[in-house]
């Protein structure tokens, strides 16, 4: 499983976790963000900012609770910015916490900076490079590792002060010691599975889980009893999180060739080793961080500590109360343990698209010639060509132009209100007309400039539109004759709440009408034929009744004087 990555989310196409991140490691896919590892710097900063929440970082605390379940002797290395993470009335109630929680060791990371300045400022004596790059910052080392390898020389080969702590830990409380650094960076999580530091920090827990765990655990932090670090820390160490911090600590600026420059933010990191590897700069010692503001601005801070200056200040106010420096005491052994750190080419080859097949991509999204390349950014690449390249790569989708998708959009939108056959009326809360499509031009008799920004009013009956707007209830499928346009409208009405608007949308059905009384007329005709035909049927079999009557008699007397005449015959007979 990958450290950091976005969870499943409904991406809303802003594009926000790109624009922060100046290396574009996260690839867009079936509009779903993720992070490519192989790219990633590790700062965390694309699931700060996103705004669906869409966080997935691995989580070591189940790891932890666990260690702490089995009795095992859990140290916690807990870096100085906690002062400025955490509301408390002394800053050592922190330590009763994590007592509380189960820790049997508290110690400050600031300890393990100690040891770190004092390496720094050894390699810097020694003035064998050229420029140097503090190493205190994960996510800087990755940088240069995988972006600016050509640097790689001017890294100070020395662990971070969580790895330099996590090691005195080690060799303080004994191997089989579990050791936890609780901290503001996610980048953290990743240096400590690096195969170089295996076995030094066995879990990292973000300024943010150690939040959610203490509300879990219903521990407020300022109604405990302040208690003291198992290990003391100083203010040179203190106050490495703070921009400048880490070559404030050792270096005295006047009495160096280094040039000393403090750098903070990934982009500004960026620019500065473009400048060294252009050869533009030179005897230079570069403090890295890649957060904004330090580690101050990391990504593991808790969320609803929201006022970076207010952190920063009660950060500063804790390294105040700090002593100057260590005592060599604290250093006593330190030679038998290893500090030194190497650094590997990470650069990820990338191919370079043609020209030809720039311009076929820039093409697919409505950009023909160079004026159409608005470059934006709107997408979270700088340029279009940038965006364009990244589709090649696969890290991009065509769709993610939004100037292009808008204008696709209003291009069928328009097509749509231009040629529908329907009559489309847009009217505002004042009841006054805000848009007229073709259609209604045709049967209104009226231009859409002439009416719009006029009252319904003026060319029908505004109640109907104000029932809706009162009631909210939508007025559907009624028909409406206007006389006085020679049309018969099926009308429908409908409030749109969110735009505070109304959408009238008509059908002209009086062909229809005219076809329905056509064929009421042609049944009323066909029944009235019908009826003269049953009418001249009924004569006729009146008629034909009252013959077959005649001669019925008539042949009745004929046979009656027959029967008669025989009669009288056979009378005479006798």
């Amino acid at each position: 499983m990958s450290i950091l990555n976005f969870s499943q989310a409904n991406c809303k196409n802003c594009y926000k976790c790109l624009r922060v991140c100046p290396v574009k490691a996260i690839k867009i896919k079936n509009e779903q963000a993720e992070i490519v590892e192989d790219l990633c710097i590790g700062c965390g900063q694309c699931l700060v900012v996103c705004p669906q929440n869409a966080r997935q970082i691995k989580s070591d605390l189940q790891e932890v609770k666990d260690a702490i379940k089995s009795k095992r002797k859990v140290v916690a290395s807990i870096a100085p910015t906690f002062a400025g993470a955490f509301s408390m009335t002394d800053a050592r109630q922190i330590v009763s916490a994590l007592n509380v929680l189960g820790f049997s060791i508290v110690e400050e990371t600031a300890i393990g900076a100690e040891i770190v300045a004092k390496l720094y400022k050894k390699y810097l004596d020694s003035g064998k490079y050229k420029n140097l790059i503090t190493t205190s910052c994960p996510s800087g080392n990755y940088l240069v590792e995988k972006y600016f390898p050509s640097l790689i020389k001017y890294l100070a080969p020395v662990v971070s002060p969580m790895i330099a702590h996590g090691k005195l830990l080690k060799h303080e409380y004994g191997m089989d010691s579990y050791t936890v650094f609780i901290g503001p960076c996610t980048g953290k999580k990743i240096e400590s599975i690096n195969f170089q530091h295996k076995g030094t920090i066995d879990a990292v827990l973000t300024f943010e889980e150690l939040t959610k765990w203490l509300e879990e655990e219903n521990i407020i932090l300022s109604d405990l009893v302040p208690k003291p670090f198992d290990g003391d820390s100083s203010k040179k160490g203190c106050g490495f999180p703070l921009e400048g911090g880490v070559l404030k600590s050792f270096l005295n600026e006047d009495k160096t060739k280094y040039e000393v420059i403090k750098v903070d933010g990934i982009d500004q990191c960026m620019k500065i080793f473009q400048s060294i590897e252009n050869d533009h700069i030179e005897n230079v010692c570069i403090e890295v961080n890649t957060c904004r503001g330090s580690c101050v601005g990391g990504s593991g801070m808790p969320k609803e500590e929201k006022d970076f200056y207010k952190s920063q200040r009660k950060i500063k106010e804790y390294v105040k109360s700090k002593k100057d420096s260590l005592t060599d005491e604290n250093y006593k052994d330190l030679e038998h343990i290893e500090f030194s750190k190497k650094f590997f080419d990470r650069n990820i080859d990338k191919k370079k698209a043609s020209e030809e097949e720039i311009i076929g991509i820039l093409r697919k999204i409505g950009k023909y010639e160079p004026e159409d390349e608005l470059n934006c950014g709107g997408c979270g690449y700088n340029t279009c060509r940038e965006k364009a390249q990244a589709v090649y790569e696969g890290m991009a989708e065509l769709n993610m132009c939004l100037p292009f998708m808008r204008s696709k959009a209003e291009r069928l939108t328009n097509v749509i209100f231009e040629n529908t056959p329907n009559i489309i009326i847009l009217v505002d809360e004042e009841m006054h007309v805000k848009e007229f499509n073709p259609t209604a031009e045709r049967i209104f008799n009226i231009k859409a400039e002439e009416i719009k920004d006029k009252p319904i009013s003026v060319i029908m009956d505004e109640n109907m539109f104000r029932k809706v707007k009162e009631t909210k209830k939508d007025f559907i499928g009624h028909k409406v004759a206007y006389s006085q346009y020679g049309v018969v409208l099926l009308q429908s009405i409908l409030y749109l709440e969110k735009q505070n608007v109304l959408l009238a949308i008509m059908t002209n059905t009086t062909s229809e009408e005219k076809h329905k009384k056509e064929l009421v007329r042609v049944k009323e005709k066909t029944i009235d034929a019908a009826q003269k035909v049953i009418e001249k049927q009924m004569r006729v079999a009146q008629e034909i009744a009252s013959l077959l009557g005649e001669t019925t008699a008539e042949t009745k007397i004929i046979l009656t004087k027959l029967k008669q005449i025989t009669l009288d015959e056979n009378g005479d007979a006798k």
